[in-house]
């Protein structure tokens, strides 16, 4: 009787034993939930390159800026995901003045520019997009070959443009109210709404469509086209005749990362954001989306501009935000 009882116990043990070993083998391979700002295309394949490197499998959600904010605000006594990925820094910004995120020490040798990550370690750039000028060589030759390609932002008063100009309506996009944003901190309030009158009488068309400037320029309808950079590069790959140019001076955003605090899988979390910031993650990102990388290893993408080639002001969203409607509101005048 003994003999016989024992074994149900051995059997259990063992059984005990196999079950614990599996359940430990799975939580090994439990990569970070990450809270994805980015494309959600994007997103998948940085995860896929993170497992093949690490074996650690991330869950992606995908939402807006204001949708990841959000959720990550409301659970912060019950965090639910580890890594929030994308957006602009002034968004992560917001992260850690709430006590919503929580330090990550970079990796010796990491180079970033100023300004491109917290010096406390809170959040962290890794590529960046910028405003700037996307000009259908072709149909500007065939125009006005005696001048050259416009190079700053007081070069679309040019007399030869007149009409050949397409900018987005800014009360449509958030595109074009960065563009009158950027002129307005640029050159300061008076100056600014100066020059933004001038250029007005310059435009040939104002589209709702954010993305529409870089189509319509593509098309040679027009001749130059105020756009991110990256939406124009994307063209530029498929063989249309445009040059990209970035003025000196423009706005645009650093898109960053950052850590979750208390997150349910923390180890995990620091380690995609040091995935994140190497050359390889950057390269398939960089492809992909054809923004410009932080890391000074990836190879550029035809079209896609350096990092150090972008020259931004300080630019301050707060006031960009507190200024809306009465910007807003006096460009509805400005145009009528």
């Amino acid at each position: 009787m003994t003999a016989t009882a024992a074994r149900p116990s051995r059997f259990l043990l063992v059984l005990s034993l196999i079950l614990l070993c599996i359940s430990g083998s799975a939580a090994a391979r439990q990569g970070p939930v990450i809270y994805a700002i980015i494309n959600e295309q994007d997103a998948a394949a940085l995860a896929e390159l993170f497992e093949q490197q690490t074996g650690l499998a991330p869950t992606v959600l995908r939402g807006s800026t204001g949708e990841i904010i959000a959720r990550v605000l409301a659970e912060r006594d019950n965090p639910q995901a580890d890594i929030v990925l994308g957006g602009p820094s002034t968004l992560h910004i917001t992260l850690k003045e709430e006590g919503a995120s929580e330090p990550h020490q970079l990796p010796a040798g990491t180079e970033l520019p100023e300004g491109a990550y917290d010096p406390e370690g809170y959040w962290t750039g890794w590529h960046t997009t910028a405003l700037g000028l996307g000009v259908n060589t072709e149909r500007f030759q065939a125009r006005n070959p005696e001048f050259p390609l416009p190079q700053t932002w007081e070069d679309l008063l040019a007399e030869h443009l007149r009409g050949e100009i397409v900018v987005t309506d800014p009360v449509a996009s958030s595109t074009a109210y960065l563009f009158v944003q950027l002129q307005l901190q640029r050159l300061g309030w008076e100056d600014g709404w100066a020059y933004l009158s001038e250029l007005a009488d310059m435009v040939g068309q104002f589209p709702s469509s954010g993305s529409a400037p870089a189509q319509l320029v593509s098309a040679g309808e027009y001749t130059v086209g105020v756009s991110y950079v990256h939406a124009l590069a994307r063209n530029v790959a498929e063989g249309v005749p445009l040059a990209i140019i970035v003025p000196p001076g423009t706005a645009g955003e650093i898109g960053s990362i950052s850590v979750v605090a208390g997150g349910p899988n923390s180890e995990a979390a620091h380690r995609f954001v040091d995935f994140i910031l190497s050359a390889e993650a950057q390269q398939l990102f960089t492809e992909r989306s054809l923004t410009a990388p932080l890391h000074p290893e990836v190879i550029l993408p035809e079209g896609v501009l350096s990092a150090a080639d972008i020259d931004l002001i300080d630019f301050d969203s707060g006031l960009a935000a507190e200024q809306r409607d009465e910007v807003l509101a006096t460009w509805s005048e400005l145009v009528d």
